[in-house]
């Protein structure tokens, strides 16, 4: 067999299936950081603006092995968004909406994402099953799953995902920094949970249940526009 022929017995689906996912989480993770820092910058912190954190470039946000997470897992993280407290009126409350800012924009990247991706699917109908429409319907519906996973994942309450932010602004004074001072250990937590699948009954679901409200309100939305 020569080199020719074995290249044309390759399977390259998966390759360009893994290709769409790895260019889906990236999309998500820029948004999700950059949404960190555009809600500092509104409350008044420009840490994350100085050092150029509210971009889409993916060089600014990305972890290796988290993407490669998401990629395969549907689940990740990126790098941190570095989040001075002190600018803010009231820290807790601050740092609360600051977090809660990134799974805000995952979902609504997610509605995006699922209506173009319904559009694509009825376009490539209409064109007798065009191979761009089906790539392009791929990327923004698996751009979907993943903004949905990753919204998900990030309101679980264990440092230092969103969600555990999000819990501390409801905890007394003492509780919230005595939390603060462990929060580097969360990742070690989270990481042997997501290695061992101890999360996998909890999301899996979840993260169906979310994808799968969002894909029944734009769908029908999608179909109706393509009529007119």
């Amino acid at each position: 067999m020569n080199i020719s022929q074995w290249v044309r017995q390759l399977d390259f689906s998966y390759v360009i299936s893994l290709g769409i996912s790895a260019l889906a989480a990236i999309l998500c993770i820029c948004v999700h950081e950059s949404a960190h820092g555009l809600a500092a910058l509104a409350l008044g912190d420009p840490t994350a603006k100085q050092q150029g954190r509210i971009s889409l470039n993916p060089l600014r946000h990305v972890d290796l092995v988290g993407l490669v997470m998401l990629a395969v897992a549907h689940v990740g993280w990126a790098k941190p968004v570095r989040i001075d407290p002190r600018y803010f009126k009231n820290p807790k409350a601050g740092m609360a909406l600051t977090a809660l800012a990134g799974p805000v924009s995952n979902f609504l990247l997610a509605f995006l994402t699922g209506f173009v991706a319904a559009l694509c699917y009825f376009g490539s109908e209409l064109h007798s099953g065009s191979k761009l429409l089906y790539y392009l319907f791929e990327f923004f519906y698996t751009t979907t799953i993943i903004s949905c996973g990753l919204g998900v994942f990030n309101l679980i309450p264990i440092s230092p995902l969103d969600g555990s932010k999000v819990l501390y602004a409801f905890l007394p004074e003492r509780a919230y920094f005595t939390l603060m001072r462990y929060e580097r250990y969360g990742m070690f937590l989270l990481i042997a949970l997501v290695m061992f699948g101890a999360l996998n009954g909890i999301l899996g679901p979840a993260v169906e249940a979310v994808s799968g409200f969002v894909m029944r309100l734009v769908v029908p939305l999608a179909a109706a526009i393509l009529r007119v």
